[in-house]
């Protein structure tokens, strides 16, 4: 009996230290990369030099609005692109005013067609983009069953796939080029924790965030011999009108204070 208790004691020990050794080996460079380093040497990628522009979709208030920001206290120039015209104009003003930067903007609903993706190319045309943002994105209302957001509104599915998956494909399918002629660019794609963890009655947007997911791991294999470096950033809560967060907190920053450690990479 004291010979297996202490064989129990060994095993058990050996299989604590493996645990362990899996976390700390998964935990420590994560928490380097997300908060330690950025905070100790700052970013390693210098986004001034990747080119004289960037382009944010979403980016009229929250997590995009916040990039928008960051980028151009950098120095770079920007193109924001979202739905509302009176909102695009008021924070091109004010960013463009705070900053220095040139500002330009573009209104379009991207839950629409895709003829909105041939006027972007079109206002876009011979800017020299280096960073791209695609942030723009939409949720549920309410967490409801499958089933039961079909019926009530059909329609919203195809919206949140338009707006979260195809604005991602397409937003980066005009501007990789570029980068990839040039041997340098960013993308950085907007997910979620949604996208990681389960999300039951949040089923189509989680899944929409996975696709983020998986195309931004795929897009850098494909890519990171051309100098392109691609990001999918995983906020969980975060005080936007979106989440309906109103006020931040240890558990839902601002969105100032995600995007000022999450800017690269």
């Amino acid at each position: 009996m004291d010979e297996n208790s202490h064989l129990l004691k060994i095993l058990s020990g050996i299989a604590i230290s493996i645990v362990g050794f899996q976390i700390c080996r998964k935990v420590l460079p994560w928490i380097y990369s997300n908060i330690l380093g950025p905070q100790l040497v700052g970013s390693s990628v210098n986004l001034a030099k990747m080119g004289d522009w960037a382009v944010i979709t979403g980016s009229t208030d929250g997590i995009g609005k916040a990039y928008a920001r960051e980028l151009a206290r950098k120095g770079l120039k920007l193109v924001l692109i979202s739905r509302s015209l009176d909102k695009l104009k008021t924070v091109a003003k004010e960013i463009g005013d705070e900053f220095g930067v040139e500002v330009r903007v573009i209104d379009v609903d991207f839950t629409a067609g895709f003829e909105i993706y041939d006027r972007i190319r079109q206002e876009t045309a011979g800017l020299d983009v280096g960073v791209l943002v695609n942030n723009v994105g939409i949720s549920y209302s309410h967490p409801d069953y499958f089933l039961d957001c079909y019926n009530t509104n059909p329609k919203f599915l195809r919206d949140i796939v338009s707006a979260n998956i195809h604005s991602v494909t397409h937003m980066t399918a005009i501007f990789l080029p570029g980068m990839v002629v040039k041997r340098k660019g960013v993308v950085i794609n907007l997910s979620s924790t949604a996208g990681v963890i389960p999300n039951p009655l949040l089923s189509v947007y989680s899944s929409t965030k996975a696709f983020v997911n998986k195309f931004s791991d795929d897009l850098q294999t494909e890519y990171k011999a051309h100098g392109i470096l691609v990001q999918s950033v995983q906020p969980g809560f975060v005080a936007t009108n979106m989440s309906k967060i109103r006020k931040p907190s240890v558990f839902a920053p601002s969105p100032q204070t995600g995007s000022a450690g999450r800017t690269v990479c």
